[in-house]
């Protein structure tokens, strides 16, 4: 029982504090100002987290799901809160009076979310996708009704709309083509390795290495040689290959990705029961044939878990690659580092995770599909 209830209670003791220490929203002046603190509800949301903690010594297997419920009202309430707070004040602001989530808020809504995410572990796959559902519609629609026009990060993004929308769009085919390419190349090199049995050889040794290379570093050391090469094959330049822009992001992303795939290929291909090859053998199977027959299908799931991680990781670091011209979601994040605007920060940092996310929820959901099949 103590086991059960204690990140419950850890979780419970972190929304406390959340509801009392830091500033739940934040009322600035501008988009550039820090701001006012703001708690306004500090006891509501101590009487939820104390419900929380009475709940948790509930033995029943209902205490579980009326621990579950309480979470995902925090889930969806916090932002709901929040957007009510930025109406309550905007209705007697100047124009330019931003409201921004405060720490308060992040934190308290982070500890909803963690405690929504253990207590429906355990649970069928059914209900546990169902509830985020649920929150992220609750949310949606909420948005659609205007709720959180008030606060500062959506202004932020009523105002940046197209430039938004095309900094997705880049973020997204960065991701896609460094993807694609990390299949048609790691997926050969991985059979290579596994067909001679150098899993620990140069080639792995030097992409483990890479991997080591801070990605601000390697994109700038790219930045040297793609311009000679434009310069070199004018051809090349014309095409739009250069020092800076999307042709070293996506080649450094490439490098990045080339070792998850390789090593995942290995393993898939690992995965294949020896007396599966040894039956398709017997059977007359070339070698060609018993790739593409027997030792894909049979090891794709683990390569496409590799390529989950792949997807994930891309996207992240594709953030980097907007200093050297490639554009994407990372394009607010340093204007806004640099401007001084938060805002600007947040809209770009929470679009990037928004996007892993749901990424990484698609790869799941193949996963899923794909291993019910095999």
């Amino acid at each position: 029982m103590r086991a059960q209830a204690l990140p419950v209670w850890v979780l419970s003791a972190v929304g406390l504090a959340a509801a009392w220490f830091p500033a739940f929203v934040r009322v600035a002046p501008n988009r550039l100002l820090t701001g006012e603190a703001l708690s306004p509800h500090a006891w509501l949301l101590t009487g939820g987290w104390l419900l929380i903690v009475a709940c948790s010594f509930v033995t029943a297997p209902a205490g579980r799901w009326v621990l579950a419920l309480l979470a995902w009202t925090g889930v969806a309430g916090f932002p709901l809160l929040a957007g009510a707070d930025a109406r309550d004040v905007l209705a007697h602001a100047t124009p330019f009076t931003r409201v921004q989530p405060g720490a308060g808020f992040w934190l308290g809504w982070l500890a909803a979310a963690l405690l929504l995410l253990d207590r429906l572990r355990g649970m069928r796959k059914p209900w546990q996708a169902g509830a985020w559902i649920a929150a992220l519609a609750a949310i949606v629609a909420a948005s659609a009704l205007g709720a959180f026009d008030g606060l500062s990060l959506v202004r932020e993004w009523q105002a940046q709309r197209a430039p938004f929308s095309a900094a997705l769009g880049e973020h997204l085919r960065l991701a896609a083509v460094t993807l694609v390419l990390a299949l048609a190349f790691g997926a050969p090199l991985g059979w290579w390795v596994w067909r001679t049995g150098r899993a620990n050889g140069a080639l792995v040794g030097t992409l483990a290495f890479l991997q080591t290379v801070p990605s601000l570093a390697l994109f700038a050391l790219l930045i040297a040689p793609f311009a000679w090469l434009a310069h070199a094959w004018p051809a090349l330049g014309a095409l739009g290959f250069g020092g800076t822009g999307g042709a070293p992001a996506v080649f450094a992303l490439l490098l990045y990705a080339l070792l998850p795939v390789v090593r995942y290929t290995v393993a898939g291909l690992d995965a294949v029961p020896a007396d599966a090859r040894e039956a398709a053998r017997g059977l007359g199977m070339s070698r060609a044939q018993l790739l593409w027959s027997v030792q894909l299908p049979l090891g794709w799931p683990v390569l496409l878990a590799g390529l989950r991680i792949v997807a994930v990781q891309t996207i992240g670091l594709a953030a980097v690659a907007a200093l050297i011209g490639a554009g994407g979601l990372g394009r607010f994040v340093f204007l806004g580092i640099g401007q001084g605007a938060m805002d600007m920060v947040l809209l770009g940092t929470l679009a990037i995770i928004a996007l892993a996310l749901v990424v990484d929820l698609l790869f799941q959901g193949l996963l899923a599909l794909t291993e019910r099949r095999a």
